[in-house]
């Protein structure tokens, strides 16, 4: 058997495990991968930014539940995916990031492009591996993948020394990995599953709370037919988006510090919590110490380190939230005998809270402008409620998950627990490339889409339809919001200079339209949904409008904000 390239053999290692997509920007330290890569069938997508490329392949992989694969050279090429990194983990999503490095024997010198970026990533990944031989490559491979994709998902770099690469070995893969430090546990003890069984059999009012473990472990058909077979509201984090369908009787809305007024409502007065693949983060728990203080918790998670660490619970289920929800079911059985005297009566009271404070917003103002809100609806409208939407991050990311309803898994994608502005355009690249059967919409805002900007050049190369919805407020809207409501309206470096979104559009040869009207709104919408390219939609939106309900820093999350104007909310 003749010997491969360390190249070669990276290439071999990505086709072995289908990948069939690479983000990434070329540099001298990979020109070698690039030289075979260009001949071996894979795609490579030449995004504008190395942190682009990082999103990019993130949108991928939430789009598909397969790793996103990166390609990036040394030195600031590799640092400057360190933010596509941090966010992928802490949204647990698979990102593996391949790294050029300088030449072993130039490593710790100080040499042209070289950077620790091992010992850089270390605090911001699941794991990362420094490859030190082209014998050892397919292995490290290997186990990236492994890492990267079981458990608990998270991202994973591999830096690749030049030498390594240009070096040459025998090709032999692995067909499985064993390590003995990591053995992610997947099956939930009887035990357990029988007490969380028993406390939902006489749980009063009960509240299922869904984050993205559900999607990620593929459990939404088991969450749902959980949820119908006892009666149980269910609302969830903003990356469980879609785990639950948006439309369903029994969805709540998203809880937390601008979640629905009757999901918070329902958490705060439950008497038992069941919490599927959720973590019991800061934005959903408001103040800690007040956050459901009479419920009884049973939390399913495959991460043993996310047990108890925000929140002690009664009845921890360390497993893949598909495997725990179905070994549930099972114990349950097809027609379960539950507490369903006082069903009918939990339902009606948060019923009851929906109509006391329902998702709600002022459509007209004295100046004509159209509400942000309207727009996320009329997207809705439009799209049949089809669209895949990837977000920025800001108002209009909380807009887009309150007022666009989200039916199915994988259709919301965004930047939750790291929040990283920029994220919105190049992550629908990475969606679309995907899913090029799917019309996907970034809904952008002024402040994020400009940093990334750059993309739209990747999408024209690539001939990509994203369509990006701007609602332009001419502000760094999220912050501006805080500013005014705990900082005396003093607006500082958040009023914005925009260019001419529309001209910029057609600079990179794209189509772009602006609305100034809801006449016009509706217009725009359709000539960009027919389009059969990518548009930008500049929507010249209420300058001062601002998100609610909102749960001001260091308050109980049912002590909401429901205007300006009106106090805190509490029953």
């Amino acid at each position: 058997m003749s010997k491969l390239s360390g190249a070669e053999i990276l290439i071999e290692c990505w086709k072995k495990e289908g990948v069939e997509v690479i983000f990434g920007y070329p540099g001298a330290a990979t020109v070698d991968i690039h030289h075979h890569l260009e001949t071996s069938g894979l795609r490579f997508i030449l995004c504008r930014h190395e942190q682009a490329a990082v999103h990019a392949a993130e949108g991928y992989a939430r789009s598909t539940g397969r790793p996103g694969v990166v390609l990036v050279t040394s030195g600031p090429g590799a640092t400057n995916t360190i933010t596509g990194l941090a966010g992928a983990n802490m949204d647990s999503v698979p990102v593996l990031v391949f790294s050029g490095q300088v030449a072993r024997m130039l490593i710790g010198n100080d040499a042209f492009q070289e950077v620790d970026i091992v010992g850089v990533s270390r605090p911001v990944t699941k794991h990362n591996y420094l490859v030190l031989s082209t014998e050892e490559l397919a292995t490290t491979v290997k186990e990236a993948f492994y890492v990267a994709t079981s458990g608990r998902p998270g991202s994973v770099l591999v830096d690749l020394p030049k030498d390594v690469i240009s070096g040459t070995s025998q090709f032999s893969y692995p067909k499985k990995v064993e390590l003995r430090a990591y053995r992610p546990h997947l099956t939930p003890h009887p035990r357990q599953v029988a007490k969380a069984v028993s406390l939902l059999k006489e749980a009063e009012r009960p509240v299922i709370y869904a984050g993205g473990g559900v999607i990620s472990s593929g459990a939404s058909e088991e969450l749902i037919k959980l949820a119908e077979l006892l009666e149980i509201p269910v609302t969830t984090t903003l990356m469980g988006l879609g785990g639950f369908p948006g439309s369903h009787r029994l969805f709540l809305g998203m809880l937390g510090m601008h979640g629905l007024y009757r999901a918070n409502m329902a958490i705060q007065n439950a008497d038992l919590i069941l919490a599927v693949g959720a973590r019991f983060d800061d934005r959903v728990t408001g103040a800690l110490n007040l956050f459901a203080k009479g419920a009884t918790f049973v939390h399913i998670d495959v991460d043993t380190t996310s047990i108890h660490k925000i929140l002690d619970v009664d009845v921890p289920l360390v497993a893949d939230a598909r495997q725990a929800l179905s070994a549930i079911l099972g114990a349950l059985g097809e027609a379960p005998s539950y507490n369903n005297v006082n069903r009918p009566q939990w339902l009606s009271r948060i019923d009851a809270w929906n109509q006391e404070a329902p998702l709600s917003y002022e459509k007209d103002s004295p100046d004509g402008a159209i509400a942000p809100q309207a727009v996320v609806e009329a997207l809705y409208r439009h799209t049949g409620g089809r669209a895949v939407i990837v977000t920025e991050v800001g108002q209009h990311q909380m807009w887009a998950a309150q007022y666009y309803l989200y039916d199915r898994p994988r259709q919301f994608i965004s930047s939750g627990g790291l929040g990283v502005m920029g994220f919105g355009l190049p992550a629908a690249i990475g969606a679309l490339v995907a899913r090029p059967e799917s019309m996907v919409i970034d809904i952008a805002g002024d402040g994020s889409i400009l940093m990334n900007i750059q993309e739209l050049a990747t999408i024209a190369q690539e001939g990509l339809p994203v369509k990006v919805a701007i609602l332009n407020n001419g502000s760094l809207g999220m912050v501006r919001q805080w500013q005014e409501l705990f900082y005396g309206g003093r607006y500082a470096a958040t009023i914005l200079k925009n260019p001419d979104f529309v001209t910029l559009a057609k600079a990179f040869g794209i189509e772009g339209y602006m609305a100034q009207t809801y006449d016009q709104m509706d217009t725009v919408i359709e000539k960009a949904l027919a389009s059969p390219g990518p548009v930008i939609m500049d929507f010249k939106v209420k300058a001062k409008e601002l998100v609610f309900p909102m749960v001001p820093a260091g308050k109980a999350i049912d002590e909401m904000l429901l205007t300006s104007t009106t106090p805190k909310h509490k029953e």
